[in-house]
């Protein structure tokens, strides 16, 4: 077709150009105007969605807990089932995805490593369940702030963040609260604090090493490294072989759900929402899995999972300093 159109004859020409430019400049302004307010539709619909997924997310960690009281075997063929299913889950994954999974052998070794000390974490958490509850281990594990705030300075060899240590005194109160009212359960207390104390040492060598290779290779070698150890202690130690060899159905499909959908899927939906959310949000919605896991407690288990008025204080303000922290954090930096 050719550039051409009958234009009816005016009397003054100019006038026809310069309604003309201005009848394009407007339809191309009401489109940039239209196309910029449905992206901010999607983009915020966008947000909304991943932070419902973040937060469905932190909710299969807390379930993860539920698990760990109704899976009747021991701790330790516990922890070697979760990291062997979520092992072949994430390998299928990686496979389907097309993904090199072969490493250099000497970042093979350091993220092997890890994952033995990922094992020994949920050994621990797990074991304190078993011999105190949910509310007690959950309530404890939210104490990480503290032993991040001493830990990292070494490790990493950053400088030392004063607010931390203050908000590290805070746990210390709410741990020393707990202490007092729930002495009946000091040994899983205890343990509970090994837990958590792995569970930051593990999250600072993470912080420290896995930048260079994506989260699922590295949670790969995690997982593998966490079985490989879990099955060279059970030779050395065969008391365990019989819960592994012998399980009963019900622990079979509790496992394989912590595996699966707690670990592996769990891990993947996550690493994917966070590409949407910031890290002050994200960080937010983690510290909710203490509070999701005590309300699935009471939920599931109800006057078992119930503790005095000084536990519940003490939690309270254990998870009230690691809700301020990055608060205040944000504010600092702001």
């Amino acid at each position: 077709m050719p550039e051409f159109v009958f234009i009816p004859e005016f009397k003054d020409n100019t006038n026809i150009a310069t309604t003309h430019q201005q009848t394009t400049y407007n339809s191309q302004q009401y489109s940039c105007i239209f196309t910029q307010h449905l992206s901010r539709i999607i983009l915020k619909r966008s947000y909304r969605l991943s932070l419902f997924y973040m937060h469905a997310i932190v909710l299969i960690y807390g379930f993860t807990a539920i698990l760990g009281k109704l899976i009747e075997m021991p701790a330790i063929p516990m922890v070697w089932y979760r990291m062997l299913f979520a092992s072949l889950s994430l390998l299928i994954f990686l496979k389907l995805k097309k993904k090199k999974v072969i490493l250099p052998w000497k970042e093979s070794l350091r993220y092997l490593s890890i994952g033995t000390i990922v094992a020994l974490h949920w050994i621990t958490f797990f074991h304190a369940i078993k011999i105190s509850n949910i509310s007690i281990t959950l309530g404890i594990t939210a104490s990480g702030a503290l032993f991040a705030s001493l830990l990292e300075p070494v490790i990493i060899k950053r400088k030392i963040n004063w607010i931390e240590i203050v908000i590290g005194v805070f746990i210390v109160l709410g741990l020393y609260i707990i202490f007092n009212y729930e002495l009946n359960y000091l040994f899983g207390i205890i343990v509970a604090l090994i837990a958590t104390i792995l569970a930051t040492l593990f999250t600072i060598f993470n912080k420290k090493f896995t930048h260079k290779h994506p989260p699922s290779i590295i949670t790969l070698y995690e997982m593998t490294g966490g079985f490989l150890a879990i099955s060279a202690y059970i030779l050395v130690n065969p008391d365990h072989i019989a819960a592994i060899t012998n399980p009963s159905l019900n622990d079979i499909f509790y496992v394989l759900i912590l595996g699966t959908i707690c670990t592996a899927f769990a891990f993947m939906v996550s690493v994917d929402v966070m590409k949407e959310l910031s890290a002050f949000t994200v960080l937010l919605t983690i510290n909710m899995e203490p509070i999701y896991g005590i309300i699935l407690a009471f939920y599931f288990f109800k006057d078992s999972e119930f503790m005095s008025g000084g536990f519940y204080l003490g939690t309270l303000i254990i998870l009230a300093s690691v809700f301020i922290y990055p608060l205040v954090l944000k504010k600092t930096k702001g």
